[in-house]
């Protein structure tokens, strides 16, 4: 198992600077790993830093909350791929699906997937931690209907991040075909297994060489 080729690595911090984020493509590059996942004023950064390698170019939409509107995502959305990204991972509205408005929840994912039109993969992020069993097969159910590309158990910053039986749960409910990506507070490589053997196919996080290099938990968060 090539668990460099599972892992988005991940740096997210409001506080992180220029200098922090080229370390982190660096490693990136050293280690292989599917991408490098960034709050969208990185996203030019990160795709010259990355120019001429496998590894994506990966960003945040509506994130961390999820609260702001269909045409907000979407633009954020152009914006990041006309800057270089090749990946969005994207936040559902949260409220919306707990008061059941499923048809906003799915335009509202929809726009991103439109937006992106086929030049960058999108990644639906749940917040698993907030939701009933119901909530995230729904969501699932949702995501697949809007054309998303994976669905995604976590931004790393509510009060929790992915299980294995959400993993699970997801997995069963999208099917074998769709990507699965499992984030916040996998940071071991033991954790990291698990997770893969739930079903994921795609793991976000900031503990990356810890993973691939079996160091052990290092602590790190998003």
């Amino acid at each position: 198992m090539k668990l460099n080729r599972y892992i988005d690595h991940t740096l997210l911090k409001p506080q992180a600077t220029e200098e922090q984020i080229k370390q982190v493509c660096a490693e990136a590059k050293k280690y292989a790993f599917a991408s490098v996942c960034v709050n969208a004023y990185y996203t030019s950064l990160v795709a010259k830093e990355l120019e001429g390698t496998d590894v994506k170019t990966c960003v945040v939409v509506g994130f961390p909350l999820g609260a702001t509107t269909q045409a907000v995502k979407a633009f954020e959305t152009k914006e990041a791929i006309k800057d270089g990204a090749k990946e969005v991972d994207m936040v559902i509205n949260i409220g919306a699906l707990k008061d059941k408005k499923y048809d906003e929840v799915k335009e509202d994912i929809k726009a991103v997937v439109e937006a992106a039109a086929g030049q960058a993969l999108v990644k639906v992020i749940f917040e698993t931690c907030l939701l009933t069993d119901e909530e995230k097969i729904k969501a699932c159910e949702l995501s697949k209907e809007a054309g998303a590309d994976f669905v995604k158990t976590s931004t790393g910053f509510s009060t929790g991040g992915a299980t294995v039986e959400d993993i699970q749960l997801m997995r069963k409910t999208v099917g074998p075909d769709m990507g699965v990506k499992a984030s916040g507070g996998v940071r071991t490589t033991e954790d990291a297994t698990g997770v893969i053997e739930a079903g994921a196919s795609r793991i976000g996080a900031s503990a990356g060489i810890a993973i691939v290099e079996g160091l052990g938990d290092t602590g790190s968060d998003y």
